[in-house]
């Protein structure tokens, strides 16, 4: 019985650690897999072991259980054959690259040797020796697995001296097995008959559990989560900005340009007043975006509040203003009262306060269908301190019990079945109660779901008592009188109004052409220019192309700036690198231009102007009423507009975002027969691409119509083009033979409006 105690302990604790290990979830690597194989085996062998335990305590005797024992003894050799192979894998793949790379041709050469082993172990000899109860085993058999346990563990040590400087504690084991071969060798000395190798081999086991198997698999496994989230979120945040990147900041350009234009107007003086009241307007809201897509700012909460001096009922009075016209647009009463008695000056986070106020007045815009929007801001008085108290009411579509502590989840958009069509991420009442808690104050909401619901905001301000003074402030300018200019674009609407834009400035000497192929061809003909402004993409060679091949003219050495309507994050940075001086996203805005040609071309040419940003006269106008505003308004619509604009924009056309870009009606006008004349051939080449499937001809060729509607303000076919260049671009036909109806339908509907619109102006 003594004899059989070792054995019943080795499958005890081989139990225990193979269901500790097969239950637990764990890296699927090589060397867990030989691990796992280890400890199966010597489940088994101890097993097995045990049982021939239990056969010596009978009759021996017997032939048949000579027999039987004869036949265990050989399938416990083999099981220790194919541990001592797995042990000595294990350390190849940790030790050695070149064996962890070509595991699979390793591990048919090792098998190939097991299994001539096993073959002369299963037909060699096994002798059993039995005294006063217990037995051991001699032959062929054992002696064979004693050379053959001899060279692997000889093999495997040498393997670990080899590469010593690559030992880390996984070389564990070949240690212990070392220690265990001289623990065997003494006790078989002086007990030949105790049963050891099972439980020595079952030690060796638990001593690997804590070298191979990782602690921190769970931690493993929820940073492997973490970081497909993360790779997911950065995707779509990729994806989003790319799409709506051009989109966004194009009306914001449009609105900042056109105001520029009639404050540059010399001819009305109450134009240009109006005009700041625009700029204004179109900043705020510039910055508004442009904090909403500064996700990792927002997702860090680094958001910082800077206090300083505001000229408190011209803000508020600002954000009225700006969101008057939408009102007007959606037909809703929109009416505000801002109190007689709020102090002159404040001192507080004006920026982020009208983010605030901005956001509630847009979203209350957005969800009311019909009725009013009533927008209020109250205070309360003491010596140093007044509390704000902002309202902003409606009759829109409220929102359900349920879903108010929704309400400012960011990325959260409530009742999506019924809010398809409206416009956002969901971040702004996030941002709102961040920017209100950040400021000290909070955000309280009533709402009826389905009659309307009212938010009031409630923050502490610090008093101005010293007013500020008026401002001196610069701005950069331009002069590019004898400047030698090289447009590149294979579009001539982008030409045209490029060449448009820089004759603004002076510029006198403007070369163009449609190709890399006709830039290359005038600098090696020695023309000679002071910046070269190069369009990325263009057919059969893009702009970096065409910038490698100038780079090997021997000599070159003028400035090139990158033109391209991608807009997102990273784009200088990345034409930078290909070798770009600078770059300029198109629609090309004036102030980036000036500030882009100012330093390729060495200069720094500034003018000083006055700004008066808490002028009286914006202070006395607080009383007008929302009705006198709109009636101002629409008095200036009939003033200003022609037969011709009123045409197009009751056909949806973006009338004013055109005309920021082209200047004036007649450049417009131009223009838009020049498109006439060409988009026939051009829309006849889509089609010819579409059905060859010639996805990379057929991106640059929608790419080049999206470009043409920008400048024109057909904003929904450029949309829709921007589409397919985007798939076209990453070769899905499928969506382009999908989706083509939809790009025709607004193509013939943009093209009858084109051909009404010059047909009458040429009548």
């Amino acid at each position: 019985m003594e004899g059989l105690l070792l054995p019943v302990c080795s499958v005890f604790f081989s139990f225990l650690l193979c269901f500790v290990y097969f239950f637990k979830k764990r890296v699927n690597l090589l060397e867990n897999k030989m691990y796992s194989a280890m400890l199966v085996c010597i489940l088994i062998d101890s097993i097995i072991v045990s049982v021939l335990q239990c056969l010596t305590l009978g009759d021996m005797s017997s032939s048949i259980v000579e027999i039987i024992i004869s036949i265990l003894n050989k399938i416990d050799f083999v099981l220790l054959i194919i541990y001592i192979s797995s042990l000595f894998m294990y350390i190849s793949t940790i030790t050695i690259e070149r064996f962890r790379d070509n595991f699979n041709k390793a591990f048919l050469i090792i098998s190939g040797v097991d299994l001539i082993f096993i073959l002369f172990i299963l037909i060699g000899s096994v002798d059993i020796i039995s005294s006063e109860g217990h037995y051991s085993v001699s032959g062929s058999s054992p002696q064979l697995l004693g050379v053959f346990c001899a060279i692997y563990i000889v093999a495997s040590l040498l393997v670990v001296l080899v590469n010593i400087k690559k030992v880390d504690k996984r070389h564990i084991p070949i240690a212990c097995m070392i220690l265990m071969i001289a623990f065997l060798i003494i006790v078989t000395h002086y007990n030949p008959y105790l049963i050891v190798i099972s439980i020595s081999l079952t030690f060796l086991n638990f001593i690997m559990y804590f070298t191979i198997e990782n602690p921190d698999i769970k931690m493993f496994q929820q940073l492997e989560v973490a970081k497909d989230q993360a790779e997911k979120a950065n995707q779509a945040k990729t994806d989003f900005l790319s799409s709506m990147s051009h989109e966004i900041r194009t009306p914001l350009n449009a609105i900042v340009g056109f105001s520029d234009c009639i404050m540059e107007s010399n001819s009305m003086e109450e134009a240009r007043e109006n005009a700041k009241d625009i700029v204004n307007a179109s900043q705020t809201l510039l910055e508004i975006v442009n904090g909403i897509l500064d996700i990792s700012k927002i997702e860090a909460g680094k958001v910082e509040i800077t206090n300083s001096p505001y000229c408190a009922k011209e803000i508020f009075l600002e954000l009225a203003k700006l969101i008057s016209p939408k009102m007007k647009e959606k037909g809703l009463e929109f009416t505000y009262q801002i109190a007689d008695d709020l102090p002159a000056y404040l001192n507080g986070d004006h920026a982020n306060i009208k983010k605030i106020v901005t956001n509630l007045l847009s979203n209350a815009c957005k969800y009311t269908q019909q009725g009013y929007v009533h927008y209020e801001v109250n205070c309360v008085n003491s010596e140093d301190f007044t509390k704000l108290i902002i309202t902003v009411e409606d009759t829109g579509r409220g929102i359900k019990k349920n879903s108010i502590e929704k309400l400012f989840t960011k990325f959260q958009r409530l009742d999506e079945d019924r809010n398809t069509t409206i416009e956002g991420t969901g971040l702004g009442l996030a941002i709102t109660k961040q920017l209100v808690e950040l400021m000290g104050g909070k955000i309280i909401v009533h709402t009826v779901y389905g009659e309307g619901s009212k938010f009031t905001i409630v923050l502490n301000q610090k008093i101005e008592k010293n007013v500020p003074q008026q401002e001196k402030k610069f701005r950069n300018t331009l002069d590019l009188e004898d400047i030698k200019i090289l447009l590149v674009d294979d579009t001539p609407l982008n030409l045209k109004v490029t060449k448009k834009l820089f004759e603004k400035y002076h510029a006198n000497f403007i070369t163009t052409c449609n190709s890399g192929f006709e830039c290359l061809e005038r600098i090696k003909n020695h023309e000679d220019y002071d910046v070269i402004l190069l369009d990325d993409m263009m057919p059969k060679m893009t702009g970096v192309e065409t910038l490698q091949k100038l780079k090997e003219i021997p000599g070159f050495h003028i400035p090139v700036v990158a033109l391209t309507a991608n807009a997102i994050s990273g784009m200088r940075e990345k034409y930078i690198k290909d070798g770009f001086d600078d770059y300029l996203a198109k629609p090309i805005e004036k102030d980036k231009l000036v500030l882009v040609l100012n330093q390729i071309l060495g200069r720094s040419i500034t003018e000083e102007y006055d700004s008066f940003h808490f002028s009286e006269p914006v202070i006395q106008n607080i009383k007008m009423t929302n009705s006198d505003e709109i009636e101002i308004l629409e008095e200036e619509e009939e003033k200003n507009d022609t037969y011709d604009s009123k045409y197009l924009e009751s056909k949806g056309v973006d009338v004013s975002h055109a005309l920021e870009l082209l200047g004036d009606m007649e450049m417009y006008n131009m223009t838009i027969h020049d498109f006439y004349q060409d988009v026939s051939k051009k829309w006849n080449e889509i089609v010819q691409y579409k059905n060859e499937n010639n996805m990379k001809d057929y991106s640059i060729l929608v790419h080049s119509l999206k470009s043409d509607c920008k400048y024109l303000g057909f904003m929904t076919l450029a949309d829709i083009s921007y589409q397919h260049e985007l798939k076209s671009k990453e070769n899905d036909s499928t969506y382009v033979v999908e989706h083509f109806h939809e790009l025709e339908e607004e193509y013939k509907r943009v093209y009858e409006i084109v051909k009404e619109f010059v047909l009458h102006n040429h009548s």
